[in-house]
C-alpha cells in the first residue's frame, strides 16, 4: 500500500471515529434529556399506562404525542440496537427527573405500580368476589358466573369454597381478577399439601380435602388464636366417637341468604348438607377460606378429653369433658348473658 492510500485510510478512520463519537454524544445527550411534565413542581410525576400488546415504538410515539418525550424514534432505535426493546404492560410513574434512558430502564424491568388487595381469613368465596368487585379494573366479574371466572383462571374445582389462601396480594393494572384467584389457589394448594405431609397420625380424615373442611370450621369457631388446636381437638374427638359436630357456623353457611344474624331452633332442625346438628361427620365442602394456622390445627389437634365448648363472651371458650359440666357452663356463660343460641353441644350416642 502506497503512502497516499495509507494516508487516506487513516483520514477515513479518523473521520469515522469522530462521526461515531459525535453520534454517541448526540444519542446520549438526547436520551438523557429530562422528560417534559406539565407540572412545574420538582416532585411532579405522572402515571402512564402501557397497555397489553404494546411495543416500544408505539409507547414512544404515545409519549411524544402527550408532550412528554421529544425524540420517540431515537428512543425506539436506541432500544432496538441495545437489545432492550422488550417492555412489560402496566402503569408506571414518570417523574420530573426521568429521561428516555431511565424510562426505558423502567419499561425493561417492569417497574409497574403495584396495588394490594387483602382477603381476611375466614371469608367465604362470595365475600372474595365482592372484595374483587370493589376494584374498578375487576368490576366486570359481576357479569361472570363462578364457573366462568374459575375457567378464566384455569382452575378446575367442583366447589370453590375453601380453596383460596387468605392473604394480601399485589397486582398491577395489567392483571385480572383471574390472575389473583390463580395465585391464591396455587398458594392454598402448597400450604395444604405441606401441612398434610406433616400431619399427626391416626386423624379421622380420608384426604387433604377433609382436613381443609375441618380447618374452615375451626377458622369460623375460633375467637382466640391460642384456642385453635384445642377446638380442633374437640372436633376430632367427636368424629372419632361418631358424635355429631353440631357447630353453628356450618348451619349458617347452609342457610345462605336466609341467615339474618340469628339461628333459631327451627333452623337447627332443617335438614341441609351443612346442618351438623342433623348429619354425622363433616359437611360436604369447606365453609370458608381457612388460614395456615387453622389448617395446622386441623392436622395437629391438641390431645385431651374435652368434647364440648361454649363461648364465654370474651372471645374465648370454656371447655368441658362431660355434658353435665357443659350444661352448667352454658347456664353460666350463655343464659345469664342472654346469648342462648350458641352452645355447640352434641348429644352422645
Amino acid at each position: 500500500m502506497n503512502r497516499s492510500l495509507l494516508r487516506l485510510l487513516i483520514i477515513f478512520l479518523l473521520l469515522l471515529s469522530v462521526a461515531g463519537a459525535g453520534l454517541y454524544v448526540y444519542v446520549q445527550y438526547h436520551m438523557e434529556q429530562p422528560v417534559i411534565l406539565a407540572e412545574e413542581s420538582e416532585q411532579a410525576k405522572r402515571l402512564w399506562r402501557v397497555k397489553k400488546g404494546s411495543n416500544l415504538s408505539q409507547v414512544a410515539r404515545q409519549l411524544h404525542s402527550a408532550g412528554i418525550l421529544s425524540r420517540p424514534k431515537l428512543m425506539a432505535r436506541y432500544a432496538k440496537f441495545s437489545g432492550r426493546a422488550a417492555i412489560q404492560a402496566g402503569s408506571y410513574w414518570i417523574e420530573s427527573g426521568d429521561n428516555a434512558k431511565s424510562l426505558l430502564d423502567k419499561f425493561n424491568r417492569g417497574e409497574v405500580v403495584q396495588y394490594q388487595i387483602t382477603f381476611p381469613e375466614g371469608w367465604s368465596f362470595k365475600q372474595w368476589l365482592a372484595q374483587l368487585q370493589k376494584v374498578p379494573q375487576f368490576d366486570s366479574i359481576a357479569e361472570l358466573t363462578a364457573d366462568q371466572l374459575l375457567a378464566d383462571a384455569d382452575i378446575e374445582l367442583a366447589h370453590p369454597e375453601g380453596w383460596f389462601f387468605p392473604d394480601t396480594y399485589s397486582y398491577s393494572d395489567a392483571d385480572s381478577a383471574a390472575d389473583i384467584l390463580r395465585q391464591a389457589h396455587r398458594q392454598m394448594r402448597v400450604v395444604l399439601d405441606e401441612a398434610w405431609q406433616a400431619r399427626e397420625p391416626d386423624l379421622p380424615y380420608k384426604s387433604p380435602y377433609e382436613a381443609l373442611i375441618m380447618a374452615s370450621i375451626i377458622e369460623k369457631e375460633t375467637g382466640l388464636a391460642s384456642e385453635r388446636e384445642e377446638i380442633a381437638g374437640v372436633f376430632v374427638r367427636r368424629l372419632q366417637k361418631r358424635m355429631r359436630l353440631q357447630t353453628d357456623p356450618t348451619v349458617i353457611y347452609g342457610m345462605g341468604s336466609d341467615y339474618q344474624g340469628n339461628i333459631r331452633r327451627v333452623h337447627l332442625k332443617q335438614r341441609t348438607p351443612y346442618n351438623t346438628y342433623m348429619i354425622k361427620g363433616l359437611p360436604p365442602t369447606p365453609i370458608a377460606m381457612p388460614s395456615a394456622a387453622a389448617i395446622y390445627a386441623a392436622l395437629h389437634p391438641l390431645p385431651g378429653s374435652s368434647l364440648y365448648f361454649v363461648a364465654r363472651g370474651d372471645g374465648g371458650h370454656y371447655f368441658s369433658d362431660t355434658l353435665e359440666e357443659h350444661l352448667r357452663a352454658v347456664r353460666q356463660y350463655q343464659i345469664k348473658q342472654r346469648a342462648q343460641n350458641y352452645q355447640s353441644a352434641p348429644q352422645p350416642n
